[in-house]
Parts: C-alpha cells; sequence; structure tokens
C-alpha cells in the first residue's frame, strides 16, 4: 500500500504541472464591490429555479441571479448572520448558521435554535441537520428533532453523512463511523477510524473520505482496510461530485480535480491562475456547466474552460487599455495605455523596451512589412520602425581533437528607426498604417494619407504622394483605412467612403445617406462591411456602383455600435462593441442567420472593445483588444451547455398584496383556479428565467386569455386592473440569448360576478322587473278601461243629452212650422176658399210624418225626400205666388241606403220660398240637390229669391225672427262641426239673382 501511496505522491506532484497548461482557464471574480454582502463565503447551493444562494459570514444569505444580489439576514428573519450550510428543496430554502437553523419558506423564515450547523443533507426523504454536537433530522414540520446514536457522536462535530444503500457513513471531528440505522442504539454503531473527517462522497462503487490535514480515503464500503490514501499534503475542507468530477475544496491550495482512474490530480486552480486566496470552502457545478467556488476572503468565483483566454497586467501586459493587437511571425504586438507596448510569444508576455525617441509615444497602430519590419504609429511622435535581421554565425568546436565541428548558430539583431517631422516626414499624428511591400500608407489624424517609401540601409525616406482636400478626400476625420487589390479604401468620422488607386483618389461621399461615423472597414470574398457608430454594420457587393444594405436577419447584433470586425476561419464575422463581441452567422445573401454574444460571463472579460485593435494569429486565434486587456479566441475550446430556459411564476398579486396560501408551482400550468371576489379586479404577475450566464439578455413575452403575444420584452412583470367579471387565464414565456424558447406557463384566476351581476340574479331580477311591469301594465290597462267605461258612459249620458238636445231642438222647430202653415191655411180662407179642404188634408198628412219622424234619430233620404215634396206642394198650394222646384240626387247609393237626420233641410227651404221666392219679382224656381263624397252627404238649395241680405233687412225692419233658421244651425253645428253651414247670394251682372244655401252632414249608409 506504501508503494501505492508513494507512486501516487509523486503522480499528484508532477501532475498540476503538467496539466495546468493545458486548460483555458478563466476566474471571474464576484466580491463586495458587485453586491456580495460578506468575502467569506462557506456554502453555495443552486435551487430548483436557477437561482444560485451564497452563504456568508456575517452578511447572512445572498440570492443571486447573475448580475444581482437579493440579500437577506436578521433583519429578515434569519435566525444568525453566520451561515455554515445550504440546502434547497423545492421552494424550501434550510439555512444552517452559527446558532441553529431558519428554514425559508417562500417569504418566511422558521428558525430554531440549535447548535453550530455544519451541513444539512437530505437523504431518503429525510432532512439531516449535522451540528456541533450530533446529528438532527426533520421528519415533519420545520422543527428539528435530536438523534441519538452514542456519546462520542452526540457531541462531537459532525461534518458529512452520506448513504450507499446499506450503511449510513458519519464523518465526524471523532473518526469515521457507520451504522445501518440512524436510530439504533450505540452498540450498532461502528467505529472505523479515529481522525478528524470533514467530508464523505459515493463514487461508483467507492467511498471517498477526507479528513482535515491527513489526505483521502479512496475504498469499497466492506473493505475499508483496503483504503488507498491520497492527498495527504492538503489541508482539505469539502468534497464535491459535478457531473463525473470529484472535486476538492482544500484550505491553502485552491481547488484540485481528482481523475478516478489514477487517483491523481487532473488540474488545479489556485492563486495561479487568479484565485485571490486559495481558502476554498465548496465547489458547485450549476445546470450550465459553470464551476463556482466559495472561498474564505475572497468572496466566489466563476471558472470558466471555455473559447476566451484573458491577459490583463497581471498576465504581463504593461497597460490595460489596449489600442492596438498585430500578429506577425508568431508574435503579438500589444499597445497598451499610456506608452506601453509589449509582446506575446512562446515566453508569454514580455513588456517592450522603447527607444528612446519613442519613449513617451502613445502608440496607436501597428504592421509589419517585408524583411523582418515592424511598424509603429504614434500620438505626436511620428513612426517607429524596427527591422529584426536574423544571421547565421559559424562557430567552430575545437574540443574534439579528431575534427573539427562547425556548429551555426543564429543571431538576431535589431535595430530602430525614426520617421518623423525631425527627419523629413509631413506629419507626427498617425492614425493607422497599412503596407503594400516595401510601399507604406500613413492615415493622419487631420492632414490626409501618406504615401511613402523607407530604406533603412541608407536611411533614405521617399514621401510617394499625399492625398488631402486637394487631391479630394472631402473629409479628413479618417476613422480607419484598410489595403486590399491594390487599393487603399478609408472611411471617416463624418460618414465619407473612399479609396485610392493608381494615385487617384475617389471619395464616395455619404454613402450610407448619413453623417454617421464609419469606425471600422473589412473587405472579405468581394463584400465590404462597414461597422458604424449607433447604426450597426452594412454591406455592399465591390462592384462599380457600391449599394450599402444594413446587415440583419432574424437576430439582432447584440449592439449596433461596431468598434471591431473581423472574420474568423470558419466564416463567422465577428463584431466587437462596449458589450463584448458578437459571433455572426452569414448566409450567402449576407442575412444573419444566427448571433453568438460573449461578454463578461461567457469568459470574455475585457468587456468592451477598443476601436480596429483586432487580429487575427497564423494558428487562427482572434485577438480583441478591450480598455481591461487582450482577450484571445480560441477555436478549438468547446463553451458550457445552453439550455432551454426554465421559467416560473415568482409572485401574483391581487390588490396589490401578495397570494401566500398558494403553491404557485402547483398551481401553474395545472386545473386549478384562484377564485376571487367582485372587487378583486386587480391582478399582477411577477416571472423570472434564471440565467447565470446572461442574466441581462433573458426576454419575456405575455398574453392574458386568448389574445395576441405581447411583443418581446426584457419587462418580467404584468399588471392588469378593472378586470372584467369571469374566467382569466394568463399566459407568459421566456427566451435565453439563444433565442431558445421557455414552456409556456399558465396560471387561470375567475373573478366572481358581483351578487346582483350574477346570471340567475339578473334572470330573477329581469322577471321581478316583468312582474312589475306586467302588474303596472295591467293596471294601467284596468284604470285605462275603468276610464274608458266612466268616459263611455259620460259619452253615452252626452249622447243621450244631445238627443234629446235635438228632440228638443225639433220640438222647438216644430211647433214654428206649424205656426206657419196654420198662418198660410188662414190666408186662404179669404183668398182660396176652395183648395183649403185640400190644404189642409196635406197638412194633416204632412204633420202626421213630420211627428213620426221627430222621434227618430235618423230616417232615410228618401223619406226626407217625400216629407219635403209634400210640404213644398203645400207651400204651392197656400203661396199667392206660383214657383216650380225640383229634387235631385247625385250618387252611387240609392235614396233609400242614404240616412239623414230629421227636419234638418225643411227650415232652409221654407226660408228660400218664404224669403226668397215669393218677395222675387221673378218667377219662382226652388233646386234641391243631393250628392255623395266619401264620407259626406253634401246638400244645396238654391232659389231666385230676392236674396239672403235683402231679406234679413226685410226681417229686420218688420222685426220678424226666425226661430227655424237659427235651430237649425245649432243642429248642424252639433252634427257636423263648425262652419258646415254656407249661404251666398248668387250674383249676374252685379245683380242679385238669388240665394244658395250648402251644408254637408256626415254620410250615413246601410253599408
Amino acid at each position: 500500500m506504501k508503494s501505492i501511496i508513494t507512486y501516487l505522491s509523486c503522480m499528484l506532484f508532477l501532475g498540476p504541472v503538467f496539466l495546468g497548461h493545458t486548460q483555458n482557464q478563466q476566474l471571474r471574480a464576484f466580491t463586495i464591490e458587485d453586491g456580495l454582502p460578506q468575502s467569506q463565503v462557506y456554502d453555495m447551493v443552486q435551487d430548483e429555479n436557477g437561482y444560485l444562494w451564497v452563504a456568508t459570514q456575517g452578511g447572512g444569505v445572498a440570492r443571486f441571479d447573475g448580475s444581482n444580489f437579493k440579500i437577506y439576514n436578521t433583519s429578515n428573519g434569519l435566525q444568525n448572520n453566520y451561515v455554515n450550510a445550504l440546502f434547497a428543496s423545492k421552494d424550501t430554502l434550510f439555512i444552517g448558521t452559527n446558532r441553529g437553523l431558519s428554514i425559508k419558506v417562500k417569504q418566511q423564515f422558521f428558525s430554531s435554535e440549535m447548535p453550530q450547523i455544519n451541513t444539512i443533507k437530505k437523504i431518503r426523504q429525510i432532512t439531516f441537520i449535522l451540528t456541533a454536537k450530533g446529528i438532527y433530522h426533520i421528519s415533519e414540520g420545520v422543527k428539528p428533532v435530536k438523534l441519538s446514536l452514542n456519546h462520542r457522536l452526540d457531541t462531537s462535530q459532525i461534518k458529512d453523512l452520506i448513504y450507499d444503500g446499506t450503511y449510513y457513513w458519519i464523518a465526524s471531528s471523532q473518526g469515521l463511523f457507520k451504522t445501518k440505522h440512524l436510530n439504533a442504539k450505540a452498540a450498532e454503531v461502528e467505529e472505523l477510524v479515529e481522525d478528524d473527517f470533514v467530508a464523505l462522497l459515493n463514487y461508483k462503487d467507492k467511498i471517498i473520505a477526507a479528513t482535515a490535514s491527513e489526505g483521502v480515503f479512496i475504498f469499497e464500503p466492506n473493505h475499508f482496510e483496503e483504503s488507498i490514501l491520497v492527498l495527504e499534503s492538503l489541508k482539505i475542507n469539502a468534497l464535491s461530485l459535478n457531473d463525473k468530477d470529484v472535486w476538492i475544496a482544500t484550505a491553502d491550495d485552491g481547488i484540485h480535480r481528482l481523475n478516478m482512474v489514477s487517483y491523481t490530480t487532473e488540474l488545479v486552480v489556485n492563486a495561479v491562475q487568479g484565485l485571490s486566496v486559495s481558502n476554498v470552502q465548496k465547489v458547485l457545478l450549476d445546470r450550465q456547466s459553470n464551476i463556482w467556488i466559495a472561498t474564505s476572503g475572497g468572496g466566489f468565483y466563476k471558472y470558466f474552460q471555455n473559447n476566451f483566454k484573458h491577459y490583463d497586467t497581471s498576465s504581463g501586459l504593461s497597460g490595460s487599455r489596449v489600442y492596438a493587437i498585430h500578429s506577425n511571425d508568431n508574435t503579438k504586438w500589444v499597445s497598451q495605455s499610456g506608452t506601453g507596448l509589449s509582446k506575446l510569444d512562446g515566453k508569454g508576455a514580455q513588456k517592450v523596451e522603447l527607444p528612446e525617441f519613442f519613449s513617451a509615444a502613445k502608440i496607436k497602430t501597428i504592421t509589419s512589412g517585408p524583411q523582418g519590419r515592424v511598424w509603429f504609429g504614434s500620438e505626436g511622435h511620428g513612426i517607429w520602425l524596427r527591422e529584426i535581421v536574423i544571421k547565421d554565425t559559424v562557430l567552430i568546436d575545437k574540443s574534439k581533437i579528431d575534427e573539427l565541428s562547425k556548429i551555426k548558430i543564429p543571431i538576431t539583431s535589431r535595430f530602430d528607426y525614426e520617421i518623423n517631422k525631425k527627419t523629413g516626414f509631413p506629419e507626427d499624428w498617425i492614425k493607422s498604417l497599412q503596407t503594400d511591400q516595401d510601399t507604406v500608407w500613413a492615415t493622419t489624424y487631420s492632414s490626409g494619407i501618406i504615401k511613402f517609401g523607407y530604406q533603412p540601409s541608407t536611411s533614405g525616406l521617399q514621401i510617394y504622394n499625399t492625398f488631402s482636400k486637394e487631391n479630394g478626400i472631402k473629409d479628413l476625420a479618417i476613422t480607419h483605412s484598410l489595403f486590399h487589390d491594390n487599393q487603399l479604401w478609408y472611411a471617416t468620422q463624418n460618414g465619407h467612403l473612399g479609396c485610392i488607386k493608381d494615385d487617384a483618389v475617389s471619395d464616395l461621399g455619404l454613402v450610407l445617406n448619413d453623417e454617421v461615423a464609419i469606425n471600422t472597414l473589412l473587405i472579405n470574398k468581394n463584400t465590404i462591411y462597414l461597422g458604424t457608430a449607433g447604426k450597426g454594420i452594412w454591406w455592399a457587393k465591390l462592384e462599380n456602383q457600391l449599394h450599402f444594405k444594413k446587415l440583419k436577419g432574424s437576430k439582432p447584433l447584440t449592439s449596433e455600435n461596431c468598434f471591431q470586425l473581423i472574420f474568423d476561419n470558419e466564416g463567422y464575422l465577428w463584431s466587437g462593441t462596449e458589450r463584448g463581441v458578437d459571433k455572426i452567422e452569414l448566409s450567402p445573401d449576407q442575412e444573419i442567420l444566427d448571433v453568438f454574444h460573449f461578454g463578461k460571463n461567457d469568459g470574455f472579460l475585457g468587456i468592451e472593445t477598443t476601436l480596429n485593435a483586432v487580429d487575427k494569429d497564423e494558428n487562427g486565434h482572434l485577438w480583441f483588444g478591450t480598455i481591461y486587456g487582450l482577450t484571445e479566441f480560441i477555436p478549438s475550446v468547446n463553451t458550457g451547455n445552453s439550455l432551454k430556459p426554465e421559467l416560473f411564476f415568482e409572485d401574483v398579486k391581487v390588490a396589490y398584496e401578495s397570494v401566500d396560501s398558494i403553491d404557485l408551482k402547483a398551481w401553474t400550468n395545472s386545473k386549478k383556479v384562484l377564485r376571487l371576489s367582485p372587487n378583486q379586479n386587480q391582478v399582477s404577475f411577477s416571472f423570472k428565467s434564471v440565467d447565470l450566464d446572461h442574466p441581462d439578455i433573458i426576454e419575456y413575452r405575455t398574453a392574458l386569455n386568448n389574445t395576441e403575444w405581447s411583443p418581446w420584452s426584457s419587462s418580467s412583470s404584468s399588471d392588469f386592473s378593472g378586470l372584467a367579471y369571469g374566467a382569466h387565464t394568463f399566459s407568459v414565456q421566456s427566451r435565453n440569448f439563444r433565442w431558445q424558447e421557455s414552456d409556456v406557463k399558465q396560471f387561470s384566476f375567475f373573478i366572481e360576478r358581483p351578487f346582483y351581476k350574477k346570471i340567475w340574479v339578473q334572470w330573477l331580477a329581469a322577471a321581478l322587473v316583468l312582474l312589475v311591469v306586467f302588474l303596472i301594465i295591467a293596471t294601467y290597462i284596468k284604470r285605462l278601461k275603468q276610464r274608458n267605461k266612466s268616459a263611455q258612459q259620460r259619452l253615452e249620458i252626452e249622447n243621450h243629452l244631445l238627443e234629446l238636445e235635438q228632440k228638443a231642438l225639433r220640438l222647438q222647430m216644430n211647433p214654428h212650422f206649424m205656426f206657419n202653415v196654420l198662418n198660410g191655411i188662414k190666408a186662404m180662407a179669404v183668398t182660396k176658399p176652395e183648395v183649403m179642404n185640400t190644404t189642409i188634408n196635406s197638412f194633416a198628412a204632412l204633420l202626421r210624418a213630420t211627428l213620426a219622424n221627430s222621434r227618430k234619430d235618423r230616417i232615410s233620404l228618401e223619406e226626407e225626400m217625400a216629407t219635403l215634396k209634400h210640404y213644398i206642394e203645400l207651400e204651392q198650394q197656400m203661396s199667392q205666388k206660383p214657383f216650380e222646384f225640383q229634387l235631385s240626387l247625385e250618387s252611387d247609393y240609392g235614396a233609400d241606403e242614404i240616412y239623414i237626420p230629421p227636419m234638418l233641410i225643411q227650415p232652409f227651404v221654407e226660408n228660400a220660398i218664404r224669403h226668397g221666392i215669393l218677395k222675387g219679382s221673378r218667377k219662382g224656381q226652388l233646386d234641391i240637390c243631393f250628392a255623395t263624397s266619401e264620407t259626406f252627404l253634401e246638400v244645396t238649395i238654391t232659389d231666385n229669391g230676392l236674396g239672403i241680405y235683402e231679406s234679413q233687412k226685410a226681417k229686420t225692419a218688420s222685426d220678424h225672427q226666425s226661430m227655424a233658421l237659427q235651430v237649425t244651425e245649432e243642429r248642424l253645428a252639433s252634427i257636423s262641426g263648425k262652419d258646415a253651414l254656407q249661404i251666398a247670394e248668387l250674383k249676374a251682372d252685379g245683380k242679385v239673382k238669388g240665394t244658395c244655401v250648402f251644408f254637408k252632414t256626415p254620410l250615413e249608409t246601410d253599408y
């Protein structure tokens, strides 16, 4: 066994030295400056939502989402701010402190005072609390209960606990123990070895048990006596099984990854790799394959094994901000802030001593040419040319007697040359240098472009040409220049693009139709690309006419500010921005197919790139200059996992109050429905997808019920107010930086209708309203009927009174009629005694008819015409003056079919005879005409007598009043209405020819 240990010790000594250079390692520190409450981190755990929980000594616990920290301490209900252990289970977080246990359920803390807690484990659905004085367990509720094992274990520090399917293994300060039952009697607990054990692991069919300072035991569960002891020189704090790797956290040498085949260390991350302290308390692998390292005093670290390698002052660079990077002959020349110049080669990063004439120069551009020449352009100090000449020197080896041996030794010579105004160069402020064999193009800050050559052997400077406004360059604020295919292309601060070919300037003007700064330009496969300040990337085919189009596609660029452009060997376009770099996949039609962003959380630690400080070396590695150093991209190294984001509801608020009574995870995408009262119509949702690598690029979209999805945005909450009553379903979805979309999460709720708006209440109310309306209508109809009945009765009474009045009127008229006839008969006794008897007989017949008709409301027109005939014939018999009369009917009806009130016409006939015809000088003529319209019986009585007005004068003079006409007018007014009677004189040639009486009564027939 000792031989094995000795062999392993040698391997462990040599292994880290060999393997330490085979990995591309990156560390990203999170300290108090980033929001961590305390720099001593003792434990870390990732919960089911993806949050990283950090246990600190004195600062409580911190929840980390990749960007921000949320702190929980004693002010929130934590038992103590010195936290040693964490364990996450569903929505519950167990927090072990120096003074006991706190259990965080949602936003509430439940605390129990206990001895100092070292570790929290969940085994076989039971949560075990390992303390400074034995083991406790939580089986139900939140109250810990102490287990009684034996006196030694019950009073010692318990550091770790595992279960292998048969035995519980206990690591304690008193030794390593095993037992089949944790509630067994003391005799059933077996002690295997006495030592200070701190950590345990199950690894396949083996147990790994680590001691504080005596090494690590590796053994099969039933063969501890055959255990292998390794890493005896390390002071160990914890063991972690991350994926298939065993990580060992040490108190003095960072972390070691143990190869479980050879039992050797295959990787070490300690102060050499960038840890600020070597005391590591915990190693954690998250879901995205990142390694998190908790340290005591240095905060915690994110460890990358990815594409990027970063260089800064700690790596040997002379400054942080990189102005220019140029690769030549396996050497990278890097100019930095201040007056720094470094080079990277097989020996690592080295500071380059500047020649005296260039010692104060700020180098802004570097390029190389043939014959080992490297050109450096500066601000205010012109150009420095370094020529590197390598010659072979032959040495003779005289150590051998028999023969002389010649040895060739290469000797490198360096020559520095000053090119500036002192030596005849036109300008000292150099923005960019481009070479074409022995020809050099120098782009200046404000004087245009200088084309020159230089012969170091003779220090001969030759200015071939200068190009400025006089030569056609319209904008001298040149930002970048590029030599391609015998042409020098340039771009300017104000948006101009131009080229120089055969010493002729072609200024293309504002090619983007806007005075936007063109920061950088690149030509690849007959396509020119322009990177702008705030307007993205543009491209055009190199044809006679350049038509630029903006680079667009299914995914947007991370930033519209482009400082660097370069293609890698796989055909991807890289864009350096203020937020890192974008790796862009393009279609043959220059459409963006995909965008891969790399920022600080992806290992691109330089963050903001610097203007045109980018290059590609002989191996295809990309080099990016940034404000915080130099970053190398190594294409062969794989990156971490990109997982579909997990989305969850953080909170649901109703009327601005959180709903704490439900388990949001159980209610998500379930048939459960949150029922709300009618006044709870304000609902808000908070949701989250945690991405520890790209926390600020997560986007969300939402929908309520069957509405369209909202646009993607970074907002992680939605508020709704004044919601309608009834069922609602809120839906949300997230996507990560790769545009991978999460599953849709839904939450259902139902807002009850107010009592008065419930369907059955509304139906009942409608029925009651209808009943009330019916009762009102019925009552109204009843009252209306009563009113109509009363009105009908009143009308009947009025009609009866009217009839009585008519009869009374007729009775008034009949005596007048009889008086007139009797007066006529009396007069006949003197003048016509011979016919008096006939007259009396006619009068008697007329009187009988009149009396018979006076009791009727109406008689037929035939009866009326017969009565009128009797009357007129009687008047003819009594009259001294003869006259003629005519009765006529103009109607579709027969005289027997038309009805008329009795004694209505006779007074007008009498008046026409006595006061018209008899008093006139002409032979009398009386015409009575009956006619019908649709609604009236029209009566016209015409005579050729004296005339109405002369007759009235005669009446007035004789003081005789005719009662018959007045009575008849009143009858007509009651029957046909006002103005039913019209009386007019008939005139011809200005003379009165008679009188016409016209009136109408409502037409009454049998039909």
